[in-house]
């Protein structure tokens, strides 16, 4: 299977290095130091749960016009990043091309399809701890799920043929019926745990043991699941209960993404979390209090000062 993985970070390319690894057509799309590694020493990966591993020679370039039509693309860019990402792979795209979104947000696969088209699009979550620890390696700390399905619901022979590939390279992917459920349960726990953990600066485990600043993690979490109810998504009854246990189980040390971005002066995906939620109460006519308080206070640091 010829893949392209747009954005050789933290996760794509922990994934893209295994499915290269298995013997797939891989190609990287990066840029600056990290790709300069790469097509130098090629990717390595460490990890503590699969075992590290080197790739010599791994194919790699910033001009995804130098690919050509891929079977798969995997799409795991910024959200902020995202509309240029989306203009980036149209090279990218063949009459039977498949592009799956493993970043954050609800609306990803339809701002992608708006660009190369729905019928391109899968949806996809991943529920993984990695990032590059230096140009050319990709260091994996915890977690590793990887869940993707057709937008509509359902299977597909082409969802098929993509799991079987990925069971190939040992990875324990999930091919979901309902992944619009899978897309907002994820949603719903980062825009709280992003949100809260950037609001005030701390780690998950501070933000869960303070009773005040727990309240408003499922306060925050309960607004997008009203959201979710608004749009018809199936979610279980009992699913903000059910992810504040999850989060329970987490490193006390976890520090969500866009807090780590917010330290390092970088750009966050605010809009990505609260921006969403606001403006999805507003046009579903759901009060998002929380959300829009995160939002307000967070806003003058969404551009990054690096």
């Amino acid at each position: 299977m010829k893949i392209a993985v747009m954005g050789a970070g933290g996760v794509g390319g922990f994934y893209g290095a295994r499915m290269a690894r298995a013997g797939e057509d891989v190609t990287f799309i990066a840029r600056g130091p990290h790709l300069a590694a790469l097509r130098e020493s090629g990717m390595r990966v460490e990890s503590p749960h699969i075992g590290d591993f080197h790739l010599p020679q791994v194919r790699a370039t910033d001009d995804p016009a130098q690919v050509g039509p891929a079977d798969l693309v995997w799409m795991t860019v910024k959200g902020y990043d995202l509309e240029s990402g989306a203009r980036a792979i149209l090279p990218l795209i063949g009459e039977d091309t498949v592009v799956i979104p493993l970043l954050n947000g609800v609306e990803v696969a339809e701002d992608i399809g708006a660009v190369v088209g729905m019928e391109h699009m899968m949806g996809g979550i991943v529920q993984v701890s990695s990032a590059i620890a230096e140009p050319g390696l990709i260091r994996h700390a915890l977690m590793d799920r990887l869940v993707f399905g057709e937008l509509g619901g359902g299977s597909s022979a082409r969802g098929q043929a993509i799991l079987a590939m990925m069971h190939k390279a040992d990875i324990p992917a999930e091919l979901s019926e309902e992944i619009q459920v899978e897309v907002w349960k994820k949603f719903l726990f980062l825009d709280g745990v992003a949100g809260l953990s950037s609001l005030t600066r701390k780690t998950l485990g501070p933000v869960l043991g303070d009773p005040d600043t727990r309240a408003l993690l499922a306060g925050c979490m309960r607004e997008v699941e009203a959201l979710a109810r608004k749009k018809g998504v199936a979610l279980e009854d009992n699913t903000v209960e059910e992810l504040l246990q999850f989060a329970a189980t987490r490193p006390p040390e976890m520090k969500p993404s866009m807090l780590l971005d917010l330290e390092r002066g970088r750009k966050i995906e605010l809009d990505t979390f609260q921006g969403t939620t606001v403006r999805l109460g507003k046009e579903l006519g759901v009060p998002t209090p929380i959300n829009e308080f995160i939002y307000t206070a967070l806003k003058l640091h969404a551009a990054g000062t690096a």
